[in-house]
């Protein structure tokens, strides 16, 4: 059975990322199209999908292949390649993309700089159109840019089956969770009757609680403040008061995991750092804290 799907796949040199979005009727998407590296390349494979395309691609670009030649061994090499659609940015930031002779229509794709946009079985080729529209005009990091695609296809027509999953990824070096690996986002929605809605829910959630570089807005917080906000925060039930000259680290670990549970930016730093909107918040509604049910934010 034929799959529709719209993707795009990018690159910011400046900010060492490469990575890819995707939407379709197609249940858990983002587990099948998109593949990227950081530092090499990033790959979305979809239509009749190959998923061999993913890593093989991303081997080719390592060997600083530019994304057409790969595209071109990997397609030339595939005896069903007629029923494909890939999309490839290499480590340059060079996009290709291919889309089979015999891909369910409407299909088709366009590049841009550091970005190739493609699709298969959609509601016209507007829906392309505004993916590359998107890619050029809007700001920002790359995940932003890639997630404002999606929305534009999508409200272009998308996949003309419907809605299903959505799905985006970004690798950096050591940009993961510890930085023990490269995958610095990936967050998919499976099975949603609005799925790049979700997926864009998910995405704020995602830059409150680790928020990219440079943007939380820190300001002191004096020592007053500070057992102000310890005390607002045992009255909830979360924490013991910590030992006496201990408390502004315990702090920033308190106010982090309370962030979690309240959907609330924040930030420690040397010394006590908290970030506006947490201040402001706390201090607006410490009489309801003071009411609210015990809590625990251990993961």
């Amino acid at each position: 059975m034929p799959w529709g799907t719209f993707s795009v796949v990018a690159a910011d040199l400046a900010a060492g990322e490469w990575g890819g979005a995707v939407a379709s009727r197609f249940l858990a998407v983002g587990s099948v199209v998109l593949f990227a590296r950081a530092g090499v390349g990033a790959v979305a494979t979809q239509s009749f999908i190959n998923t061999d395309y993913g890593p093989q691609g991303l081997d080719l670009c390592a060997k600083d292949w530019t994304a057409q030649r790969a595209l071109e061994a990997l397609t030339s090499a595939d005896e069903e390649r007629g029923v494909r659609q890939a999309g490839i940015v290499d480590r340059a930031g060079t996009p290709a993309n291919f889309t089979g002779s015999a891909c369910v229509p409407w299909a088709g794709g366009a590049t841009g700089q550091g970005f190739a946009v493609q699709g298969n079985m959609l509601a016209g080729p507007a829906v392309v159109s505004a993916m590359a529209e998107a890619m050029t005009k809007t700001s920002g990091s790359l995940a932003r840019r890639m997630y404002a695609a999606l929305v534009a296809g999508d409200r272009a027509g998308g996949d003309k089956r419907g809605r299903q999953a959505a799905s985006i990824l970004v690798c950096r070096d050591k940009g993961g969770y510890g930085g023990r690996n490269d995958r610095s986002l990936d967050l998919r929605v499976d099975d949603h009757p609005d799925p790049v809605t979700e997926l864009g829910r998910l995405l704020d959630l995602h830059d409150l609680y680790l928020p990219p570089e440079g943007t939380l807005r820190a300001v002191p917080v004096d020592s007053r403040q500070a057992q102000q906000i310890q005390a607002w925060l045992s009255r909830l039930g979360y924490w013991q008061a910590p030992p006496d000259g201990q408390w502004t680290d315990a702090l920033a670990a308190r106010l982090y995991d309370y962030m979690f549970t309240e959907n609330l930016e924040l930030r420690g730093q040397e010394g006590p750092f908290v970030d506006r909107q947490v201040l402001d918040y706390l201090q607006r509604h410490a009489e309801a804290l003071g009411d609210a049910p015990k809590r625990h934010a251990e993961a």
